[in-house]
């Protein structure tokens, strides 16, 4: 395989994204695309040069030119197009969350297993270069074992009338889930959560959530939908990482890039998915370059486990019925 053949399906804000980063690797060729919006569509297939156009997600997925079916939809519809695509003899990626339903969540993993295709999540922070060295120190003994981590996940309050169609665990601490099962090496045996709603909304705006680990680790994962429009700040996150042997952390909104004119303060992210010189960079396209070499080279792409990614929505769900009950949930 020369190259991997790529169908999207779902051209929202970040479908596009996926669909602007699979057209900028010289591993890839986007064969595909699919939106129930027509408008959009036409425009996605004019911009990007995508010929083949579908209405239909069932389409797509019967073009035997397919290698690798990117489902980017609504968290709510992720379950029918990833095992269609899997028993089509397609591998998968699945955006995240890849479900907010455990029961979906094990169906995906059984039906890749059946046909012996991938079906990999989308947790892309695994190939920030910052979360990323931090695994490495970990593992290189610099950081060593981990016993606390806390990690802060903050996003602007216009963002949360979009999102708040879920709950905030799987909006925004689900990459935060991710980090902590990853850099820990164990499984979660048990929950505490708190959520704070200041609207009346079923997701909360602020969430905090306390995780014990099997191997004795402990987590604190902090997300909310609180930062001020004015401030302009996209991201404001935090990580801290205590291991036997050392600590890592960083800051995001302190140290990354701050743009000050007559309109006010922008502190843009250019760490996911940015443009630079008409060259889309950032962790998006890091991830879809290192599942390319996979597909093309045929070796396993270990980096990214659904096996995590299952668990992270066992864990997603203890700490819903957390913060619903107020008690302890034990996994």
């Amino acid at each position: 395989m020369e190259k991997v053949r790529v169908g999207i399906i779902g051209l929202g804000r970040w479908g596009e994204c996926h669909l602007e980063a699979f057209s900028s690797l010289p591993q890839a060729e986007v064969v595909a695309v699919c939106d129930m919006n027509q408008e959009r569509l036409d425009n996605a297939g004019k911009k990007y040069g995508v010929k083949n156009l579908y209405l239909q997600y069932e389409d797509l997925i019967k073009r035997d030119d397919i290698d690798l079916v990117s489902v980017v939809t609504f968290e709510k519809n992720h379950l029918e197009p990833t095992l269609l695509a899997l028993k089509s003899g397609k591998h998968v990626l699945v955006e995240k969350p890849i479900t907010t339903r455990l029961d979906e969540a094990r169906q995906m993993q059984a039906a890749a297993q059946e046909s012996g295709r991938y079906v990999l999540p989308a947790h892309l922070l695994r190939f920030d270069p910052r979360y990323a060295e931090i695994y490495q120190a970990i593992h290189s003994n610099r950081v060593g074992k981990p016993v606390s981590m806390h990690m802060k996940r903050a996003r602007e309050k216009f963002l949360f009338a979009t999102f708040q169609r879920t709950h905030t665990v799987y909006e925004l601490t689900i990459h935060d889930l991710d980090l902590a099962i990853w850099y820990a090496g164990s499984r979660v045996k048990s929950v505490k959560a708190y959520g704070k709603s200041l609207t009346g909304a079923p997701a909360p705006e602020v969430l905090w959530a306390c995780l014990e680990f099997e191997s004795g680790a402990v987590a604190i994962l902090h997300s909310n939908w609180m930062t001020p429009d004015e401030a302009g700040i996209e991201i404001a996150d935090s990580i801290e990482v205590i291991g036997e042997l050392g600590t890592a952390s960083f800051e995001t909104s302190h140290s990354g890039l701050q743009i000050w004119n007559k309109s006010g303060r922008n502190s843009p992210d250019t760490h996911i998915h940015f443009q630079l010189f008409g060259q889309t960079v950032g962790s998006l396209r890091e991830q879809f370059m290192y599942i390319c070499r996979c597909l093309t080279s045929g070796e396993t792409p270990e980096q990214i486990s659904f096996t995590d990614a299952v668990h992270g929505v066992e864990v997603a769900d203890a700490i819903v019925k957390s913060c619903e009950t107020g008690q302890e949930i034990r996994l």
